[in-house]
This record gives structure tokens, sequence and C-alpha cells, in this order.
């Protein structure tokens, strides 16, 4: 198990005033959590769990929680599904932590609810896509904007760019991994396809999560020369079937979908160029409307230590979602002086929390009352530079209308070679 703390001490107290000899002997209130730290999910994870960590020390800097200092407790779950049942039985069973936030991405969150379910334990699940969506277990909460509709929200603004497109887009090419999160996705698109009208999918594949060769697929699709090629990826896969569409001259008239790996910074900054006319999904962009009481403070917090530790060095996807689980958890604790996992369920079920991702309540299944998902589209990136990703000049936000920064560059060609 890795314990890490950012600023000294066993629970981050050094240099922040919390030497209260009666602070200090209080036991710690134990949070637990897996984070993928290796493998394909590590770039979201590690920019998660510093976020995560960065609001413990804040809490600390506070008092902590019920008078107790907060520690965290989290192994790496090497982005493997298989792994998270057991890791998350022993956070119950063995370390017996006192509350749960985790894990992170849905491939990941999906085979936790059936242990949280079978001890009653609640969580808060980060980046999760529809997660919940079959089992219905009402002490699940998502750190995800994607609304009540979360299926959907990973692709319906994407079509609905489309159609509003001209000349307008026909025929529909759908590219995602056989796994959880692109599944969903997938299903959104189909859904998005479904109620918008005026498309005909004409291609539909799958791909095993631990695909590498992403030519014979898109090969396929670019025989078949559909309007629009909608994918569902992963990191790594991300970044291997938008190198192959640049490689084979895959130019549809829109490209684009849910590529988390366009979420990380690194990634954007590796690709650079080849991402010029993608129209991606984002959750939380560097933008003035995405600007909280605490975002700017958490992220600068952020950086500074990000930097250090070669990690994302902005920030934005990731880690203020994991300081919002944190405080949604710690404004459910203080409001009931509990630890009951029953009590604090009920208690985020019914109630509003203010966080650095603004102003969050919950609905059915846990997600969020009021999507805040965005469609972003990358343009006129030269170069690998970081500085082309701190706003939104070069990721442009094309989707919704209340906060565009710009006009999506149609089609996909002129945008990717202006």
């Amino acid at each position: 198990m890795k314990r890490r703390t950012l600023l000294g001490g066993s629970i981050a107290m050094a240099g922040l005033g919390l030497t209260s000899r009666v602070f200090a002997q209080q036991p710690p209130l134990r949070i637990g959590m897996s984070m993928p730290q290796t493998g394909g999910l590590a770039g979201g994870g590690k920019a998660s769990l510093l976020g995560i960590e960065i609001w413990r020390d804040d809490i600390n800097a506070k008092g902590g929680l019920l008078g107790r200092p907060v520690e965290l407790v989290f192994y790496d779950d090497q982005s493997n599904p298989a792994n998270i049942p057991q890791i998350y039985t022993k956070l119950i069973g063995v370390d017996k932590v006192d509350l749960l936030i985790g894990p992170y991405a849905t491939n990941m969150v999906a085979p936790a609810i059936p242990v949280l379910m079978q001890f009653k334990k609640t969580t808060i699940g980060i980046l999760a896509n529809a997660a919940n969506s079959k089992l219905h277990y009402d002490q699940y909460f998502s750190m995800l904007p994607t609304g009540p509709e979360p299926q959907k929200s990973f692709a319906y603004g994407f079509f609905e760019l489309a159609a509003g497109a001209k000349p307008r887009p026909r025929t529909v090419a759908i590219v995602a991994a056989d796994a959880e999160f692109a599944q969903n996705a997938a299903e959104g698109a189909r859904q998005s396809i479904a109620e918008i009208g005026g498309f005909e999918v004409v291609f539909e594949r799958n791909y095993p999560p631990a695909a590498t060769d992403f030519a014979p697929i898109l090969r396929a699709v670019k025989a078949l020369d559909p309007d629009i090629v909608f994918v569902a990826a992963y990191p790594p896969d991300s970044v291997g079937i938008i190198r192959a569409a640049n490689e084979i001259g895959l130019t549809p008239r829109m490209f684009g979908g849910a590529f988390i790996g366009l979420l990380v910074t690194p990634i954007k900054m590796q690709l650079g160029p080849l991402i010029n006319g993608i129209v991606n999904n984002e959750v939380f962009v560097p933008a003035p409307a995405f600007t909280f009481p605490g975002t700017l403070e958490l992220l600068a917090k952020y950086q500074a230590i990000a930097r250090k530790e070669g990690i994302d060095p902005i920030g934005w996807a990731f880690p203020p979602l994991g300081y919002a689980a944190g405080q949604v958890l710690a404004q459910a604790v203080a409001a009931t002086e509990s630890l009951d996992h029953t009590i604090l369920a009920a208690y985020m079920r019914s109630h509003a929390f203010s966080t650095v991702v603004g102003d969050i309540t919950f609905g059915k299944d846990g997600e969020w009352v009021k999507s805040r998902v965005v469609f972003t589209q990358f343009q006129h990136v030269t170069g690998n530079s970081l500085d082309q990703f701190k706003d939104t000049t070069h990721e442009v936000v094309v989707w919704p209308k209340e906060y565009k920064s710009g006009d999506m560059i149609y089609p996909y060609a002129a945008a990717k070679n202006p």
C-alpha cells in the first residue's frame, strides 16, 4: 500500500497550525479508496488522487472531521477491474476504514458497487459514467457532471452539433472498446441518434480493451466513407486510434466523441497537431463559467505539486472532481455528525453541496440532477507545447450555447488542415 503525505507528517499537520494536543491525540478518521497509479488509467488516477490529498490537507488545516484528523488509505488498482473487489473488501473488512471514496473510472467503479452493496457502504465514484445504471444502488454517488441521462451525455452534444452542420452529415460509424465505459458511451450515441433523428449507423465495431493495432478497424471505416466517426476510448487506445486515423488519412466530416485520453494534458501535448478538428466531450474546462469559489486556489496548489511529481501539469479535468468528492463527504459528515453510511447516503440524496466544481445535487442512481458536460474542438494546435492547453484558445467549447467560447470548424478536414 502506498501512502503519500503532501506537506509532511503522518497526517499533514506540519506548518498548518494543527498542533493542538487534543486534536493530535484523536484517532485519525480514515478514508479508503483505490486509485490507479499504474496502467492505462494512471494519468487520471494520479491527478484525481492528488486532488483528494489536497482536500485532506485543507480539511485538516480547518480541524479535520468530527474533531479528528483525516487520513487516506489507498491502493493502486493498476487500472485493472479484476483488482477492485478484493481492494474494497480489504478496505472495509481488514483496514476497517471509516469512509470511502472512489474508485476512479467507470471500468473500476462498476465492479466495486456489488461489494459496497454487500456491506451497505456509501461511496462517491470519480469520473464514472452510468456505473450504477443497472444496479440502482441508493448509497452510490457519482462525481461526474453527466446529469440524469449519463450514457447520452457523452454523445448528445456531439450529434446535436452534427445535426446543425451544413451540409448535414448523415451516416455514422461507431467504434468502442468492449468495456464498461466505452459501451455506455456507445449506447449513448445510439440513444442520441434515435432522439435527434436523421442519422444512419452504417458501421459498429467493438475492440478488446488490450488492443494496440487500430489500423484494420479504421481502414474498414474508411472503406465505407461515413460522414461521422464516433469513438469511445480510454487513454491508451485514444492515442492509438488518433495516430492510426492520421496514418491512413481518415477524414470524415466529423470525428471524435468520447476520447478519454484527450482529457489528459500530457496526451494532448504528445499528439499535438494530430488532434486538430476532433470534437470531444469534456467534464471540466479552464473557462470562466467553470470557475467557482476555491477552484483556482486548488489548481494553484495542485500545479505546484504536479510539476515536481511529473503528473498532469494543468489538472482541470481531474483534481477538481476529486477535491469536490472530499467536500461532499465532509459536508455530509459535518451536517449529520455521523459516520453511519446509511445516514450519510440519506443526507447526500436530499441536500445540495457547494464545491469547487459548483453546486451539486444528486438524483436518480446518484447522478447529478443537472448535466454540465461540454463538447470542445481542438483548433490551430501547433507543436507540442503546454501553453496551448492552459485555456480554451485551442480547445474551443463549441456546445452547449451557454458555455460556448467559439464555433465548430466544419468539416473535420478544414480544422485538421487549416
